[in-house]
């Protein structure tokens, strides 16, 4: 017996070629019998390592095997894939004569299986099955692409939400270290002040209380007096915030008269505004229901009437008010005071920014309280804003909740 060793090798050589056929896309429906076709119509290419196959915009109608080797898609630095052995690139250059939208070079010497689309296109002619075959692979690929970007969208909707809530979580720590810094600030400052002033006096009226005067020594009484009450109402709103930051303050809604409670508050605060010759007043209307928690509105007015007092002028006026709206009432404390620059409105109620300033009698000012005003504003389904012009006025309104019957 007789063996052709050039037919057995171009037999094998074949076979190769058609179970590499097999493993290409548009390929992998196609019989046998055409694949053998398809395989002995392949041109053989070698190129060189750092040499090109084709570049960006180039029109070269024809698929590539890699036989060995290695090869890159890029945009001049950019690389995009990397082919080796049995891998692919160009198939749809067969059905398709667009021009190339990337480079390819080899990253070192590579043996390719080049088939071009005029071959191509004459076996489609001869065997028709080729295309329903080719078009079946083709929808095959297309149901793989849509399940691959269903589940990309699916994972692309996890993503953004973990990214929401990692700046979620960014925000409340940013927060969280506002709200501590602006606590040890009042804390060392603020609160330490009040207390160096009441010691500093009490000490001087132990130590010489015989030597002084009647009128002196009412001044000491009256600045030691002045000195811990703010010591006192900074340490009150210290507690109600830090109450506030860890959740143990609840909230509390239930049917409030703003009559009763604006003229309450105003009381409360009547002797304060008559020292600087300050006219308090309400026009709040009786029988203004809100449906709110008491306590935490009440310190909201006090805080409000409170800043008003303090960068207000002698012979200014503080009026309080409140009117209906849209199942909510518009509560409104406006002054004659020394006014806000515009620059500094927007910042008036954010923790995160320190603006304190001097009130007209030299009142230290911390912003604590209108931080609280805003929390328990809020707690209680409301909003608040402040309008001002400077030397005019300022005139802080929030929003509650109206009790419906």
């Amino acid at each position: 017996m007789v063996f052709n060793i050039n037919g057995i090798e171009s037999i094998k050589m074949t076979n190769q070629r058609i179970e590499i056929l097999k493993n290409v896309i548009i390929f992998s429906e196609t019989s046998t019998s055409v694949l053998k076709r398809i395989a002995l119509s392949l041109i053989e290419v070698v190129v060189e390592k750092n040499e090109s196959i084709f570049h960006k915009g180039d029109k070269l109608d024809s698929m590539f095997i890699i036989v060995k080797g290695e090869v890159i898609v890029h945009d001049k630095d950019h690389v995009f894939a990397r082919f080796s052995e049995n891998d692919f690139f160009g198939e749809y250059s067969l059905i398709d004569s667009s021009v190339r939208s990337a480079s390819v070079t080899a990253v070192k010497k590579t043996n390719l299986l080049r088939l071009d689309q005029s071959i191509f296109n004459e076996i489609l002619k001869e065997d028709t099955e080729v295309a329903k075959s080719i078009l079946k692979a083709l929808i095959k690929r297309l149901r793989n692409y849509n399940i691959l970007e269903e589940e990309l969208t699916q994972n692309s909707i996890q993503i953004q939400k973990q990214k929401d809530i990692l700046e979620k979580q960014r925000q409340e720590l940013e927060e969280l270290n506002a709200t501590k810094d602006k606590f040890f600030t009042i804390i060392a400052h603020d609160l330490k002040n009040p207390f160096n002033t009441v010691i500093g006096l009490s000490e001087l009226l132990m130590e010489r209380f015989d030597s002084y005067e009647a009128a002196k020594t009412k001044d000491f009484i009256t600045q030691i007096h002045k000195f811990s009450t703010n010591a006192y109402n900074l340490l009150e709103n210290l507690l109600q915030w830090a109450k506030s930051q860890t959740e143990k303050l609840k909230v509390n809604p239930g049917k409030v008269d703003l009559y009763d409670l604006s003229n309450e508050n105003v009381s409360l605060y009547k002797e304060n505004a008559l020292n600087k010759g300050i006219q308090l007043v309400s026009e709040v209307e009786n029988g203004m229901y809100a449906f709110i928690d008491k306590n935490m509105i009440s310190t909201v007015i006090r805080n409000l009437i409170s800043n008003a007092i303090k960068y207000t002028r002698k012979g200014g006026k503080i009026v309080l008010s409140a009117s209906n709206r849209n199942n909510f009432i518009n509560f409104s404390i406006t002054d004659t005071g020394i006014g806000i620059p515009d620059e500094n409105l927007d910042k008036l109620f954010r923790i995160d920014v320190n603006i304190t300033t001097q009130g007209t009698d030299d009142e230290a000012g911390t912003g604590l309280g209108l931080i609280i005003c805003k929390e328990f504003v809020e707690k209680n389904g409301g909003t608040i804003h402040a309008s001002s012009k400077v030397d005019i006025g300022t005139k802080v309104t929030f929003t509650v909740p109206s009790f419906n019957k």
